[in-house]
């Protein structure tokens, strides 16, 4: 019998555990669960060699639900615990599961850190822009105006930009997609994980009790072509229900602009055509907003780098072929030692 008929096909139904999914009616994070187990059947790796880490938060509920190998972790290390997981075994595909509260606030320093050494994880960051477990206060990716329990009046602070924040931070893999494009999203679980390093994944992730229609003006069905730019690399950044608008690099500003093809002499040419190992104008990108831009979704850069994990090892055994293997033993009884009487 051939060897590969022995292998039993995964289905999403390996993927979910025998726990009852408790979120609120509505929440995004189902449409991302769902779409996680539909996924990795067609990634094909093993659940054995899975491992899902969380923080705290709603989001952080997720390892519960999947039928792999789980952590849920402290408020805002869940980097901190996934790189020591992926350290002692690089063969693990270990996914990180934060929201913005979790990974941008308390997590902000250890999301910094695991991005600069671009471990080899893959990172989900679910944006509602609102603490949802602790009942509504204002996180650190609300608007300004936000009012909440904390802001009673309205935050009169600046927000973080979780794709800027990821790229200033010094990511090689940055991503974004909305919680209810199921078309589109398998493919950026898929590119995150063939991503050897840190893989930064946004996802736009719909509050329905404490931050309903935050995203509204560009995850509405109704609006979606004007409001939405995917980021195909190798092709031109055209968006609109008629295919009719695109954006373009402003010489006179070095910014961009949305032009329409075929109004006042612009041409299809004239259109960027997206480079994904951009690093500039991923910044320009991640920065677009609504109601004068798209929002830009899709893999906005990717330029792999040797990850951390793989560094590690290399050195490990570079050493260990100079020097030989280590003898703790010898290293904790070497040296200067003291009597205690």
């Amino acid at each position: 019998m051939n060897e590969q008929s022995d292998i039993k096909k995964l289905t999403p139904k390996d993927f979910a555990s025998d726990q009852e999914v408790r979120w609120c009616p509505g929440c995004g994070d189902y449409a991302i669960l769902k779409c996680m187990q539909r996924t990795l059947p067609e990634i094909g790796t093993d659940p054995a060699n899975i491992v899902f880490v969380s923080g705290i938060g709603c989001s952080s509920r997720f390892p519960y639900y999947m039928s792999t190998y789980g952590f849920h972790t402290i408020h805002g290390r869940a980097p901190a615990i996934a790189t020591g997981l992926k350290l002692a075994n690089p063969d693990l595909d270990v996914w990180v599961v934060t929201g913005d509260g979790d990974g941008l606030s308390i997590g902000g320093n250890h999301m910094l850190h695991v991005l600069r050494r671009n471990v080899d994880l893959n990172i989900l960051l679910f944006n509602n822009e609102i603490y949802g477990l602790t009942k509504g206060q204002y996180s650190p990716t609300s608007k300004p105006g936000t009012v909440s329990p904390s802001t009673p009046y309205g935050s009169v602070e600046g927000s973080v930009s979780a794709c800027a924040f990821a790229l200033g931070s010094g990511g090689r893999f940055i991503a974004r997609i909305i919680d209810t494009d199921q078309k589109h999203m398998p493919d950026i679980f898929k590119r995150a994980h063939a991503n050897k390093g840190a893989s930064f994944v946004e996802i736009f992730q719909n509050c329905p009790i404490y931050n309903d229609k935050v995203f509204a003006d560009f995850t509405e069905k109704a609006t979606a072509a004007e409001t939405r730019l995917y980021c195909q690399h190798g092709e031109r950044l055209i968006f609109g229900k008629e295919s009719d608008k695109g954006i373009r690099l402003n010489i006179d500003t070095l910014g961009l602009e949305v032009v329409s093809i075929g109004e006042n002499g612009v041409k299809e040419d004239d259109i960027l055509i997206h480079d994904e190992t951009n690093r500039m104008l991923a910044h320009m990108l991640v920065a677009l907003e609504p109601p004068d831009f798209p929002v830009a979704l899709g893999v906005i850069y990717a330029d792999p780098a040797p990850s951390f994990d793989y560094s590690v090892h290399k050195q490990i055994e570079m050493v260990t072929a100079e020097r030989g293997k280590g003898d703790l033993g010898a290293l904790m009884r070497g040296g200067r030692t003291w009597t205690v009487n």
